[in-house]
């Protein structure tokens, strides 16, 4: 081709062809996931009261800004950016001259958020962004020059939309997948090298600890007896309901299916430890005045989280903590049934 060529004409990209009139899975919603060129669809989806695929509607907003209380100025954490919803609402406080540190141990859609959290701030250096997960929080305030403390910390223990409901990430049961669920998928053994190994007695206890399976025993024998087979979301949502006595009904079988893929995501990507970790270092991340706000999602998360702030007002380190745990109002968990199991809790240092 010579200087005076016409350059060729770029080759026409079909949209995915998918059955029926519309798209069902993950990867064929190309418009959901191009939020940036079909908002009003997207928008459609979410007054469905839907979440748009690849994206996350992030809970109780209203009540973690309030919690929060970020005034122009100030600097403090997100531990867990997510979709960057948190955040973005977060920034608009902080303006001017404030800086907001975002913490995700997800290496695929971190970047993602980055980017687009960059598009709606002016201020490129309000933002700065760790890949780790927040029980490094204390290193990461230091590596980015935030030693001597912040003026809150905000961590949102939910699983996001996007991870949920990419089913390369395995973490659903809606679709058959390999068995995955890490958070971070270049790190640490997936769910089903986790099932294989483990025995009967820690899985039981890890479905009673986790999420308050009432059939933990019965489904820790079921997968002990089935060991080999389970390497896709499928043949271990199988073996949960194979395990349920027989007058269960699909409601309540839904229900201990979730709880146990709810209780092996959680051993797998370690998060207890992970957030006791956390609680422990808050206190002394934090400048005086500072804030704590969590947002957690199911019972063994929720009481840790009690425990430590009240056990931080007894030794001094937090002078107020709520006393009622904060819930979404009905109107959120109408419109975003994900909401209905969130807890907020707050603490305040002295």
């Amino acid at each position: 081709m010579t200087e005076s060529d016409p350059e060729p004409n770029p080759a026409h990209k079909r949209r995915p062809r998918y059955r029926g009139t519309h798209p069902r899975t993950f990867g064929e919603k190309y418009k959901e996931l191009a939020p940036e060129k079909y908002p009003d669809l997207v928008e459609h989806v979410k007054q469905r009261g839907m979440t748009p695929a690849g994206q996350h509607v992030s809970i109780m907003v209203d009540e973690v800004l309030a919690a929060l209380d970020a005034q122009p100025g100030e600097r403090g954490v997100d531990g867990t950016l997510g979709y960057g919803g948190h955040a973005s609402r977060i920034l608009e406080r902080l303006v001017p001259g404030g800086r907001l540190l975002g913490l995700d141990v997800d290496p695929i859609e971190l970047p993602k958020t980055e980017a687009r959290l960059r598009k709606l701030i002016s201020d490129d250096s309000a933002l700065l962004v760790r890949r780790t997960n927040f029980a490094g929080l204390r290193a990461a305030l230091f590596e980015v020059g935030f030693g001597d403390g912040v003026d809150f910390v905000f961590v949102d223990l939910g699983v996001s939309s996007m991870q949920i409901d990419d089913p390369t990430r395995g973490f659903t049961f809606k679709v058959d997948a390999p068995l995955d669920m890490r958070m971070n998928p270049a790190r640490g053994v997936s769910a089903a090298q986790w099932l294989e190994r483990v025995s009967i007695e820690e899985l039981t206890r890890v479905l009673v600890d986790n999420s308050d399976e009432p059939f933990a025993e019965r489904i820790a024998r079921e997968i002990d007896r089935r060991r080999g087979s389970l390497l896709t979301t499928r043949a271990l949502a199988d073996a949960i309901r194979e395990a349920l006595p027989k007058q269960v009904d699909e409601d309540e079988g839904l229900r201990s299916t979730r709880r146990v893929f709810q209780a092996v995501r959680i051993e797998v990507n370690d998060e207890l430890r992970v957030l006791d970790g956390l609680l422990r270092a808050l206190p002394e991340c934090l400048r005086p005045g500072g804030r704590a706000v969590v947002l957690t999602f199911h019972s063994g998360e929720d009481r840790r989280v009690k425990r430590a702030f009240e056990a931080g007002v007894k030794d001094g380190v937090y002078s107020t903590v709520n006393d009622d745990v904060i819930r979404a109002s009905p109107e959120e968990q109408r419109a975003n049934p994900r909401s209905s199991s969130a807890k907020l809790r707050w603490a305040l240092r002295p």
